[in-house]
């Protein structure tokens, strides 16, 4: 099956009908977490999609020939209207997606046992910094295994366009002050330089790390298109999403805490009694 039939037939199964078609999920983010995916693991090979959501991509993945387990705690204001969970649910088991609801924040995985781990848009909504929970992650993966992350661009041409006109570069105003409680929206977006420390901390091997289009339809107008895609073939730190594929090493060990004295370096102002 090829990536466009197993993004067609997902679409054509998935429960809630203009979700996977709506210019906020776009085509070509489908079609590209899916392509990066194929290209370093085989049919058969495990995978583990951690903050899966409605597990459209997992669904993809699984079509594709993966052996796919989702992990979501599903608090998304529209999973909670009365119903949605049960459909995500049952559409997950009907993929033939092994589905786990996070309900107690625990991970109830097999160290070593997963090929992948991914974090499609997840990492920019923690509230924390992600070195715990990615190190607790990468417990669950096989050495020679990979993280793959897709983030947006913090500092894509769009956003600096708006930075420069008086504009946020963040969620709109409107959108983060109406929100109920709690804030499920982004706290931290990151820029490329942010995820080559990430997988440095993570003492990880760094196989792929560039921009990449996952927004695009959903911004532009398909006029504006062509020439956003010429000016960020030449200026790749102006695309709108961040990719990263990096590899676990065979000796790979956490690194959780550092010495006192690099500690001192980072946080000048901490005291040193």
């Amino acid at each position: 099956m090829t990536t466009a039939e197993a993004i067609d037939l997902t679409v054509s199964k998935f429960p809630f009908k203009e979700y996977m078609t709506s210019r906020s999920r776009p085509r070509k983010a489908y079609s590209n977490i899916a392509k990066t995916v194929v290209r370093y693991l085989k049919p058969g090979n495990k995978i583990l999609d951690f903050g899966s959501g409605p597990c459209d991509n997992t669904a993809i993945l699984q079509l594709l020939g993966f052996e796919c387990t989702a992990y979501d705690d599903l608090q998304d204001d529209w999973h909670l209207i009365p119903g949605n969970q049960e459909k995500i649910i049952s559409f997950a088991r009907e993929s033939g997606v092994h589905f786990k609801l996070a309900i107690d924040h625990t991970l109830p995985f097999e160290k070593n046992f997963f090929d992948m781990v991914m974090l499609n848009s997840v990492i920019e909504h923690l509230h924390d910094s992600p070195r715990e929970l990615i190190n607790s992650l990468l417990e669950f993966v096989k050495p020679g295994g990979l993280l793959f992350i897709t983030v947006p661009n913090a500092v894509n041409i769009r956003k600096r366009i708006d930075v420069l006109s008086g504009r946020t570069n963040m969620t709109n105003y409107e959108e983060y002050y109406w929100y109920p409680d709690p804030w499920r929206g982004h706290i931290r977006e990151y820029v490329k330089d942010d995820l080559s420390k990430l997988a440095k901390y993570l003492n990880l091997d760094i196989l792929e790390l560039r921009g990449c289009d996952h927004m695009l339809e959903n911004r532009l107008s398909n006029l504006a298109q062509p020439l956003f895609l010429f000016v960020t073939s030449i200026f790749r730190g102006w695309k709108d999403s961040w990719l990263l594929v990096a590899r676990k090493r065979e000796n790979w060990r956490a690194v959780r805490t550092l010495p006192q004295e690099e500690l001192f370096r980072i946080f000048p102002n901490t005291k040193r009694h």
